[in-house]
């Protein structure tokens, strides 16, 4: 099979490298210094005043000090998962692994012991694709879940992936791959029948056939295997396979004419009417994490983090996928708009040039940085692993790659859901984010981030700064550990980009806060009951961890505080402290 994206248009081609926050200077590639002059990005320009009174006052006062045990008995609950808890224990505070993982669960892995399977091997959020079985199947394993979190005291979050309006499509009707041998004559069909037929797939869109012609060529998920159309029947397609390969159940397709994706407008919604019907299942079924599919602008965003809104007091994460040239087009605004972003890589290599991919990946990831948006690198990271147990190395430096550009996260497909060795790919996605993430802090590449200034407002650019020298501080001391105190998450997330050396450890009164804490690089999220009065915060927290043997003498932690204002303490208080156990 030929390259087919290396013949993109050359206006799409400057229009994917080109993801850029703002013209001047360009959120991009290799000056990413900002001088203070980007309005578009909350900068204040030189010699702005601040005006109003923001009713902030700023306590950066350094303590070093004595945290010692008192005589206050220990209340409330500490919800650290056990698998963090373990490790801690274990490895210590540099030990700890920073970048998250996310396991796609399927046929293969559902049972509740193959999903405490996935959670003792580090899984932080369980993927459901919505493309794929019944409502009442995601149903079961939400729930196996949330039993798992409840009684095995896991933290694993729940991610609903929608399938969005794709009309590329097919399915051989069988449970698990296919082979396809080269010269075999396959017949494509909008015809539904139950089960499968010898050499036939089915395709979910009536129309899929219209506008294709005799020569044309048929690819599934971008190159697993390549057909050429021999004969049209009506709205029937008979192909021949020309390069042989492998064909998952609910493969996406693209046709290829003369080397160019053959392009067609058919206009239909991000979200289709099941999407909905799913999205209100996933309400009522409390999952964490809505991944919209097809997102070719941020109004589609929006419009869903509107409608959770209305539906439910908790807080819902509405991530949005990249995997079309359109996205790329708007890159800057559906970033804005989103909760976080999904590297959908396997549908993006179709759309642009597969040499391109990694470059994207790294400006994506970049954006998504400086913009404080969680990001995950999915599809094909382990394929292979789909039937063999180990991985290409190939595959572990594609691996490595993502995490040495800071991503937050690290997704398995098909290894997990459909493979027979999904626990060994998530220990392969383990070890190696673990060695690169060593690799990081020995070569000190924190110096290369220079995140830019998202805030407004005073408060926020005081919230923003504080949270910038706390990570500059803690790298430059050598601190063991980040304490952060935080209601949403906001501060956890700021210290989180700028990637630090410690851990970061969250303390929080708000479940649906700590669960989506669970995607963000560094940051191991603790449910505990936190009052108005900082100090009390601080030193129950403390004595909660040394009761556990989670830290001890000689350890030192720097602490991040943010007190939000109430009858008793009219103004908030904002702190960075270093506090030595002894």
């Amino acid at each position: 099979m030929t390259m087919k994206s290396m013949a993109a248009s050359a206006s799409d081609l400057s229009l994917v490298r080109k993801p850029s926050v703002a013209r001047n200077p360009p959120l991009g590639f290799k000056n990413r210094f900002f001088a203070g002059q980007v309005n578009s990005l909350g900068f204040r320009s030189k010699g702005e005043k601040w005006k109003g009174n923001h009713g902030v006052k700023v306590r950066a006062a350094v303590q070093v000090g004595v945290e010692g045990s008192k005589s206050k008995a220990l209340e409330g609950t500490f919800g650290m998962d056990v698998v963090s808890e373990e490790e801690l224990t274990v490895k210590g505070f540099a030990g700890l692994r920073k970048t998250k993982l996310v396991c796609t669960v399927g046929p293969a892995c559902s049972s509740l012991e193959d999903l405490e399977n996935l959670a003792l091997g580090g899984m932080n959020v369980a993927r459901l694709n919505m493309c794929h079985g019944t409502r009442e199947w995601h149903r079961d394993v939400i729930r196996k879940i949330k039993k798992l979190n409840e009684d095995k005291g896991y933290s694993v979050s729940v991610m609903i992936d929608t399938e969005g309006s794709q009309i590329h499509v097919v399915d051989h009707g069988a449970p698990s791959s296919v082979k396809v041998e080269e010269g075999s004559i396959w017949q494509f069909t909008a015809e539904h029948f139950e089960g499968s037929r010898p050499f036939t797939v089915q395709t979910n869109y009536r129309g899929f056939s219209e506008g294709i012609e005799v020569g044309d060529e048929l690819v599934i998920d971008g190159g697993m295997a390549c057909f050429e159309v021999i004969e049209k029947t009506g709205n029937i397609l008979h192909c021949k396979c020309i390069d042989a390969g492998l064909f998952l159940p609910g493969a996406k397709f693209s046709f290829w004419r003369d080397g160019k994706l053959v392009r067609r407008n058919y206009n239909l919604p991000t979200l289709s009417t099941k999407d909905w019907a799913d999205i209100d299942f996933g309400i009522a079924e409390g999952v964490d994490f809505f991944a919209l599919s097809f997102v070719n602008h941020a109004d589609s965003v929006k419009y869903l983090k509107n409608y959770l809104s209305t539906k439910s007091t908790k807080s819902f994460k509405v991530l949005a996928k990249i995997e079309s040239l359109e996205s790329l087009h708007k890159l800057e605004e559906i970033v804005r708009a989103s909760d976080g972003i999904m590297v959908a890589r396997g549908d993006l290599g179709v759309e642009i040039p597969l040499e391109q991919i990694p470059t994207v990946q790294e400006d994506i990831i970049y954006v998504c940085r400086q913009l404080n948006k969680p990001v995950i690198v999915a599809s094909q990271l382990l394929e292979s692993m789909v039937e063999y147990p180990t991985p290409t190395r190939a595959e572990v430096a594609d691996v490595s790659e993502a995490v040495r550009q800071y991503a937050d996260a690290l997704m398995l497909s098909g290894e997990s859901a459909i493979g027979s060795y999904g626990r060994k790919a998530l220990d392969v996605l383990d070890m190696t984010s673990s060695r690169m993430e060593s690799w990081s802090r020995v070569e000190n590449r924190q110096s290369l981030l220079n995140p830019h200034q998202l805030g407004v407002s005073l408060p926020e650019c005081i919230t923003e700064q504080i949270c910038n020298c706390a990570v500059e501080m803690a790298n430059n001391l050598g601190v063991d550990a980040i304490f952060v105190y935080t209601k949403h998450g906001y501060m956890a997330s700021l210290l989180s980009r700028n990637r630090p050396n410690p851990p970061i450890f969250a303390f929080t009164n708000d479940e649906s806060t700590r669960m989506a804490l669970n995607l963000q690089w560094g940051v191991i999220p603790l449910l505990v009951d936190l009052s108005d009065d900082a100090e009390s915060n601080i030193s129950k927290s403390v004595q909660l961890m040394k009761s556990k043997g989670l830290i001890s003498k000689g350890d030192v932690a720097l602490v991040v505080s943010d007190v939000a204002p109430t009858r008793a303490t009219p103004v908030a208080f904002q702190s960075i402290q270093v506090k030595t156990i002894i």
